[in-house]
């Protein structure tokens, strides 16, 4: 987040999704390793040329060798085999290539008549010793690689408890969340969201905190774990908001002897409220973007217009929170996000413009809105942007019809 006044996202389905450990642990053994795979599969085409580039090569330095001339000896070339080989293949197979090899040099150098010179050892100790590095150095990458995936799944296993995804349906309403954080191989960054079911009504936090790295995550933990308790012990939306409000100012100022920047970090946020069997959505914002709204027809930003300031800058009570209500019929669709997407920028450095492009989005199915946001973010901005994205899509759908547990998700009193 680059100021407190800006603002909305989107990524794809498998951004959205994130991926879990098992997932990264099968792309990990795909690309790190020759063979069939644990299932069974035969390997993928490309993999399979990988494996034979080795041997084509000691087999076109053998052929050739058998008809150069006695003088020129080309079994010093075989080296290149297991050199080659330790880019591609784990250590295994670099030590079978390494012995096809030598075996070929000894072939090679009895066509030239080497076998009683002192070539022969030489030519063999050469490729020997080359292939000995080149392995050592493919042990200490696999042993690195594997460190690294280990790291990894542990990080996105951290990250999705700090990020939970959102149950598909809550109470009547259907529900889609999508986040992609900035940093490289990142799930989760300054930018966060929750939702909790709480008596006959619908919560939802969407926020994004000042700042990147750890000093953030910190932040996002710190609300996302205060609303998850406060949301159902609060009866109004300004009460949940203040109870927010002193809840990060309680962890600001416990930071602040380890982070002296403290004073200087805040949350944009904005809770809005879906009663059951109302057609109305209550807001309260905390100096975060306006949601937009589609009614069947043009999209609309639902702008408060006295909006509280952000957290750990705001007041410690309900007062301090304006209440905003809006009409929220059956058909429409309310997209909560944080200001990753219009501050997105094309190559020229424009402002991406939302409202402009919103009539083609697919603003019935929240799952569909969110792809195709995420992918009209692609074609406008490219597929790096500078900004966290997360955004929250919810739809009340016109005829409201019962959906079992095992296909609605968890529960209706669930809090994500």
């Amino acid at each position: 987040m680059k100021s407190p006044s800006r603002g909305v996202p989107a990524p794809d389905p498998e951004d959205a999704e994130g991926h879990g450990s098992r997932g990264l642990r099968h792309r990990w053994a795909s690309r790190s390793r020759l063979g069939p795979t644990n299932a069974g599969r035969p390997l993928a085409s490309g993999v399979r040329a990988q494996a034979a580039l080795p041997l084509l090569l000691i087999a076109v330095i053998t052929l050739a060798a058998s008809f150069a001339p006695l003088a020129v000896h080309l079994s010093p070339l075989l080296v290149a085999a297991p050199t080659c080989t330790a880019a591609v293949a784990r250590t295994r197979y670099t030590v079978a290539i390494a012995l096809i090899a030598s075996a070929a040099v000894v072939l090679i150098d009895r066509h030239d008549g080497l076998l009683r010179s002192p070539l022969l050892p030489i030519h063999i100790g050469a490729l020997l010793s080359v292939s000995a590095s080149v392995i050592a150095a493919r042990a200490l990458h696999d042993r690195d690689l594997r460190e690294l995936t280990q790291v990894r799944t542990v990080a996105e296993a951290a990250q999705r408890v700090l990020l939970r995804p959102l149950p598909r349906r809550l109470g009547s309403l259907l529900v889609a969340s999508a986040y992609r954080a900035a940093t490289a191989h990142a799930q989760v960054g300054g930018d966060l969201y929750a939702a909790a079911r709480t008596g006959r009504a619908t919560r939802i936090l969407i926020g994004d905190v000042r700042g990147r790295g750890l000093p953030a995550l910190e932040d996002a933990s710190a609300l996302l774990g205060a609303f998850r308790e406060a949301a159902h012990q609060h009866e109004t939306l300004p009460e949940l908001a203040a109870a927010l409000e002193r809840s990060v100012r309680r962890h600001l100022d416990e930071m602040a002897e380890l982070a002296p920047d403290s004073a200087e970090r805040f949350i944009t946020a904005l809770l809005a409220e879906l009663p059951d069997g109302e057609e109305t959505v209550r807001i309260v914002s905390c100096g975060h973007p306006p949601p937009l709204v589609n009614r069947r027809g043009p999209v609309t930003a639902l702008r408060v217009t006295r909006p509280a300031p952000p957290l750990g800058l705001a007041g410690s009570t309900a007062e301090e929170f304006p209440l905003s209500t809006f009409a929220f019929a059956p058909g429409d669709t309310l997209l909560l996000y944080t200001d990753g997407l219009i501050e997105a920028r094309d190559a020229t450095g424009s402002f991406y413009p939302v409202l402009e492009r919103a009539a083609g989005w697919a603003w019935q199915c929240p799952r569909g809105l969110l792809h195709d946001i995420g992918q009209d973010l692609k074609r406008y901005a490219g597929r790096h942007l500078d900004d966290d994205l997360a955004m929250v899509a919810v739809h009340s759908p016109a005829h409201f019809c019962h959906v079992p547990t095992a296909v609605a998700g968890p529960a209706p009193e669930a809090t994500a």
